[in-house]
């Protein structure tokens, strides 16, 4: 019973508004955390909507010469 409610539980996340999983965050610059970003983040978009968030940071990296 209790795989049969993760099963349950992962679909609907897959299938619930814009969700578009780990590898297109991954792909943007993102990183997909749970809950909230943190400071210097902002969310971009969702992996898994509600609950896994894709944040990306706020400024460009910068990188030293």
């Amino acid at each position: 019973m209790g795989i049969l409610v993760l099963v349950f539980i992962f679909v609907s996340l897959t299938q619930h508004g814009d969700a578009h999983g780990p590898d297109i965050c991954n792909h943007g610059g993102g990183l997909c955390r749970v809950g909230t970003c943190i400071s210097g983040e902002y969310l971009a978009q969702y992996c898994f909507e509600p609950i896994i968030l894709c944040c990306k940071n706020l400024s460009p990296a910068t990188t030293e010469s």
